[in-house]
């Protein structure tokens, strides 16, 4: 990755969420905790996509209610970034975190005898 582009990822994940934050997009299904967790940005600068970890809410709803308010939220970043077109914005949840926790579960589980030499 570019600098420029690294730059801008940064710039629409803090917008992004500050729109959130603020409650600029007015839309029900846009209930509980989101957070943005980052942004994948073409080197062209035409698409985004924009990862989301939703807590306290149904994650489909949410990806919903921010899919209909793209063409608001893309108005909002060219004003806010001072650029002419504001990149194509795609959003996904991210399951990261669940992953992370599956995977802690299962290790959990596991009875692993300790390795001769350790303590117990």
């Amino acid at each position: 990755m570019t600098v420029r582009v690294d730059r801008m990822r940064e710039l629409i994940r803090r917008e992004i969420a500050r729109m959130l934050e603020r409650g600029d997009v007015r839309d029900p299904r846009l209930q509980g905790i989101i957070s943005v967790t980052d942004v994948e940005l073409s080197r062209d600068l035409q698409y985004a996509t924009v990862f989301i970890s939703v807590m306290s809410a149904d994650a489909a709803e949410v990806l919903a209610g921010l899919s209909h308010a793209v063409g608001f939220m893309r108005g909002h970043l060219a004003k806010a970034l001072s650029v002419r077109y504001a990149p194509q914005l795609q959003f996904r949840e991210d399951t990261s975190f669940a992953y992370g926790q599956h995977i802690d579960d299962i290790l959990r589980t596991l009875h692993i005898p300790p390795s001769e030499g350790q303590e117990h």
